[in-house]
This record gives structure tokens, sequence and C-alpha cells, in this order.
């Protein structure tokens, strides 16, 4: 994988921390240890040793389905009125990297519940200065994995907390690069690519807007210029309710529009309004 691509390489390791120590000799940049089942304190030492010999960051990222039993005997399962077993196992393994020499550290804390991801983040950035990775770990499928993800992630960078992230989804790896980006812009912390604004249609549409709209949208993943793109049912409200939209199509009987800034620029046969649309979308990318 180091051969392969031109970006950090991190390693996640769980459960064998000479895997940890392989990684780092084979070039990762940087690991992840879960406190839960590295090994204890004498293995976290040797991993920390390896860690500052490559200049390495580590991330103590601690999981509510793997924290340590004497926390769990001690604090309970992790909620959110009492998220102290993460807090704590996090905190506990940062001094024992820190005593061990080495203060390149990120934590995460993840839960699978969205309000307990919420307070347990909350929580830990009163407690420490060190950079937070947050993330809802087993969030689930792509719809239910984005809302769960979105809910949490978008309430604790909203309010400042949280240096990066993972979406996480029982789904192809792209589609959660595709709905990191997405949250990064609806905070508007980050854009790349074009926005997409269509209407939820309803009793004036008479074109096929779900297939229009999933083109455009499927078009539209490999632009990097940060338009506004609209895809409209009619063209009696079309214009107007996406005149913030750089450009934007709306269907009608037979035929469509093609507008710009909520101006009307070219009426296109129905058939050819797709191929037409996405031509001025190049053009647009392009220019």
């Amino acid at each position: 994988i180091r051969e392969a691509i031109h970006i950090p390489l991190v390693a996640d390791i769980h459960f064998d921390y000479r895997l940890a120590i392989a990684a780092l000799e084979h070039g990762a940049e940087g690991i992840r240890i879960n406190p839960g089942n590295i090994g204890g304190a004498e293995k976290l030492v040797k991993v920390v040793a390896a860690a500052k010999a490559h200049q390495a960051p580590i991330r103590v990222g601690v999981n509510s389905g793997s924290i340590e039993s004497s926390l769990l005997q001690k604090y309970g399962y992790p909620t959110p009125e009492y998220p102290d077993a993460l807090i704590e196992s996090a905190l506990n393994n940062v001094r024992l990297v820190e005593e061990a020499g080495w203060d390149q550290i990120k934590i995460s804390i993840k839960s699978s519940d969205v309000l307990t991801t919420v307070s347990a983040y909350r929580h830990l950035s009163a407690a420490t200065e060190y950079p937070l990775h947050l993330g809802v770990t087993e969030a689930g499928g792509l719809i239910a994995g984005t809302v769960k993800s979105s809910v949490a992630l978008g309430l604790l960078l909203a309010n400042g907390i949280g240096d990066t992230f993972r979406i996480s989804l029982t789904r192809d790896p792209v589609e959660e690069i595709r709905v990191a980006w997405e949250l990064l812009r609806a905070l508007k912390i980050r854009e790349r690519g074009p926005e997409l604004i269509s209407c939820p249609t309803c009793g004036r549409t008479r074109i096929n807007l779900f297939a229009l709209a999933e083109a455009v949208e499927r078009h539209i993943q490999t632009m990097r210029r940060p338009l506004k793109v609209a895809v409209m049912g009619c063209p009696v409200n079309g214009p107007g309710e996406a005149k913030e939209a750089d450009i934007g199509v709306a269907g009608g009987h037979g035929t469509g529009i093609i507008f710009k800034k909520g101006e009307i620029v070219r009426r296109v046969p129905e058939e050819r309004l797709l191929p037409e649309f996405l031509a001025e979308l190049d053009a647009m990318e392009n220019g």
C-alpha cells in the first residue's frame, strides 16, 4: 500500500502489538491502537518506542465495545449520562504514552450510540488539548449510517469539537468519503465539487425527475469546481426557487429549460435535456 499511494498511511492495530511495530517499520506514518485489546501497558510502551523511532503519531482509539473490563466494572457500560469509562480509558492510555516519552497523540472515543458519542466527546474536549478524531462506530448501512454519523459529528463539529473524522458505513469506503465531504459542505467547513439542489417532486412535475437528478449527481462526482447545481421538476417555480444556483435544469411538457442564476438561458427538447445540461456543466467546470 505504501508504494501505491502518495498520502499518509495509518495502520489500525488490534490485539497484536507486534503488528504496530511491523507496520511502522514498513512505512506507516501513523498508528491507531485500541487500549482495550493491545495487551496492556508493557506492550503499549514497546509500541510507543517504535513510534518515537519513526516519528509517527499515535491515535489512542477507544471503542465502547472493547473497553477494559476494570473500567466497565467501575463505571458500567457507557451511556449519554455516564460516558466515564470511555473517557478514563482514553486518558489513562494517553498518560502511558506520555510517560513513555511521546506526545504526538490523537484521541478517539467511539460508540455506536449517537448521544453517547456526543456526550463523551464533549466531556473529553474539556479534559484535554490533544486533537480529537471523531466517529460513530458500527453506524450501519448507507441511510442509517449517514444519519447517525451526520447527527453526532455535525453536533460536535458545529461546536468546534473535533479535528478529523471518519464516516463509518457498511458500504464501499468511497461512499464514506462522499458523505464526509457533504457533511463538511453542509457545515461550511470545507467544499469540494458541486453542490446538488433538487426538489422533492410535486403535482407539477412532468418529467422523470428521479432519473434526471441521479444522472446529474453521478456526473458531478468527478467535478471539482464548487458550483451550486439545481435539478427541478417544473419550469414554473424551478428557476425562482433555485435562483441561488449557478446553473440549473427544470423539466416540462416535452421540453425543459436550462437556467443560470434564475435566468432562463436555453429551452431544450426533453430527449436532449440531460446531454445538453451535462455539456453546460462541463463547460462551466473547464471554463
